[in-house]
């Protein structure tokens, strides 16, 4: 399985984009480690599978236009990946 298949709890990743304020750098398509972004045709990242964010933050903290924002480390995707590491049973708190 390669870390594009991934995905996590839909509809819960906090990252978003503002396309408006994107520069079009590609340090977003650089540093995700699960391919959230890409790039359009207008030269702006797309954010294509919001689900498969693991909200790491490298995409905020690599963008030199803020036009990224994620809440890294927190909420379902961190639970995800801590039970994978410690191979226990995911949980965020809010069942």
């Amino acid at each position: 399985m390669s870390t594009s298949d991934l995905r996590y709890i839909d509809g819960v990743t906090t990252v978003a984009l503002d396309r408006s304020a994107c520069t079009g750098c590609r340090m977003c398509t650089v540093v995700c480690p699960h391919g959230v972004f890409e790039m359009s045709p207008d030269g702006r990242a797309t954010l294509t599978d919001r689900d498969r964010c693991i909200e790491c933050g490298a995409c905020a903290r690599n963008c030199p236009a803020a036009a990224i924002s994620v809440d890294a480390g927190v909420g379902c995707a961190a639970a995800v990946i801590h039970g994978w590491l410690t191979g226990s049973e995911p949980s965020c708190g809010c069942d």
